[in-house]
């Protein structure tokens, strides 16, 4: 038992490497790809750390940023939320299980509906989310990531708020 600890825990660090490298992006396109293969890595993570929630949580995820990278679409932000609402109506048994079902909302509605500054932001809220879930799980890479993912996020504002074109500072 105590091997698959370890091996969840190794798994949550590749998790961590490749957070860090997908929320560093500044094409929103690639951040998205990356997006994929950092979310089904955090599944495997999470279901050798026997979190159902969140590993069902990462798995929706990985479904949703493969979509958003060719449709940008309320609609499917909508059901997606609505379809990790329903999930967790049946597989979480105490309200912080609702942790990862909020965070991934709200980076499902960043994901679909919003680009830039704006769905870095979002991704901020959903991060404090998943933080918190990570603490409770006993996530080290979760843990690690979150924490810097929202130092990360708020560097890419800046550079994204520092390279806009001028007209767009002028409105």
């Amino acid at each position: 038992m105590m091997d698959v600890v370890w091996i969840a825990q190794a798994v949550g660090l590749v998790s961590y490497v490749l957070g860090i490298s997908t929320f560093y992006q500044k094409n929103d396109k690639r951040l998205k790809m990356m997006m994929v293969i950092f979310n089904l890595n955090h599944m495997m993570h999470y279901l050798l750390l026997g979190a159902i929630t969140s590993a069902v949580s990462s798995a929706l995820s990985a479904c949703r940023s493969t979509l958003s990278v060719k449709f940008s679409s309320p609609t499917l932000a909508y059901g997606f939320i609505a379809c990790n609402v329903l999930i967790g109506l049946y597989i979480v048994d105490n309200p912080l299980g609702w942790l990862p079902i909020i965070g991934t909302s709200i980076g499902t509605y960043a994901m679909f509906c919003l680009q830039g500054i704006r769905m870095r932001i979002a991704f901020i809220v959903g991060a404090t989310f998943w933080l918190l879930n990570n603490i409770l799980v006993g996530s080290w890479g979760g843990m690690l990531l979150e924490s810097t993912l929202l130092t990360v996020n708020m560097l890419t504002i800046y550079r994204l708020y520092r390279t806009r074109p001028m007209e767009e500072m002028t409105r």
